[in-house]
């Protein structure tokens, strides 16, 4: 896994999660997603206020859970999406950044990890399979983002006060042997690779 920058694989992930909400367009925004509490306007700010509190925690300021959750689309979905996602990378490429404690209180009360980059990989790669699933859009990110998100995946904690529902990941779901990757990594973290929307909602 870090045999490549934890920070470029991230850069890669926020772009290609860009590439995905660039073909959301307006009247989806009602649509329900794999994830029960959001429509995907829900979900959407839900990315932005994350990729904002991250920046935030990479600069030492992400203790308060407000920070996490100011995610604002305006007008504009996608472009209030790269807005946040250029904070990211503008406070991820920051000198020592992989070494500075970063407060995640929306995974847990008062939890500080060393330099959380991957966790912010993980979240972008999995949410642009959310806002694909809800589209009826294509998944397909580089093969060498999904075997690192695999990776950093593994290391989520499973025990019932990190899963479940209001918390960042549901619990894990079994899959056959021989699934790909890709859908290992949605079962890892508790999406359905099967999911589809909800019988008559149109796409």
């Amino acid at each position: 896994l870090l045999s490549m920058d934890i920070r470029e694989l991230d850069r890669r992930a926020l772009a290609y999660a860009g590439q995905v909400i660039d073909d959301v367009g307006d009247g989806r925004l009602t649509l329900p997603t794999p994830c029960p509490d959001w429509t995907l306007h829900g979900l959407l700010r839900h990315i932005v206020g994350q990729n904002e509190g991250f920046a935030a925690a990479a600069r030492g300021r992400g203790a308060a859970l407000s920070v996490w959750r100011d995610g604002r689309l305006g007008a504009d979905p996608p472009r209030a999406f790269a807005a946040s996602a250029k904070l990211v990378n503008e406070a991820f490429g920051e000198e020592g950044v992989l070494d500075r404690p970063f407060d995640l209180p929306e995974v847990r009360d008062g939890l500080t990890i060393p330099g959380a980059i991957g966790f912010h990989f993980l979240d972008t790669l999995v949410h642009a399979w959310d806002v694909a699933a809800t589209v009826g859009a294509a998944w397909e990110p580089d093969g060498e983002l999904v075997t690192a998100a695999l990776g950093i995946a593994a290391q989520v904690p499973r025990d019932p006060e990190s899963r479940g529902p209001g918390l960042a990941f549901e619990p894990v779901i079994a899959v056959p042997v021989g699934l790909p990757d890709g859908d290992r990594l949605l079962a890892v973290l508790g999406r359905s690779p099967g999911w589809t929307p909800p019988s008559g909602e149109i796409r």
